[in-house]
């Protein structure tokens, strides 16, 4: 693994991708220090989607959407703007 300064990677970026889809990796360096690796990209296999594949695995109360009587006495009762007179 190589690493490279900053600015001979700018001029130079063409150059390292070449290098990278070949499978090397290159470290990308400013002032000496380590902000990035060029790393060649791999890409992901997906698995087609199953419809129906999670059936019965999941589950939601019959009551999932009913209002909390706390959340919704602050909602319609609450005060419209806050009280600035106490800070």
């Amino acid at each position: 693994m190589e690493t490279i300064d900053i600015r001979d990677a700018q001029t130079q970026l063409a150059r390292l991708l070449k290098r990278v889809a070949a499978g090397e990796e290159i470290i990308i360096a400013k002032a000496g220090k380590p902000v990035a690796r060029l790393v060649p990209y791999k890409e992901t296999k997906s698995s087609k989607r199953k419809p129906g594949s999670m059936k019965g695995k999941i589950w939601i109360s019959p009551d999932f959407d009913k209002a909390d009587k706390e959340i919704e006495a602050l909602f319609y009762d609450g005060p419209i703007e806050p009280d600035l007179s106490e800070r």
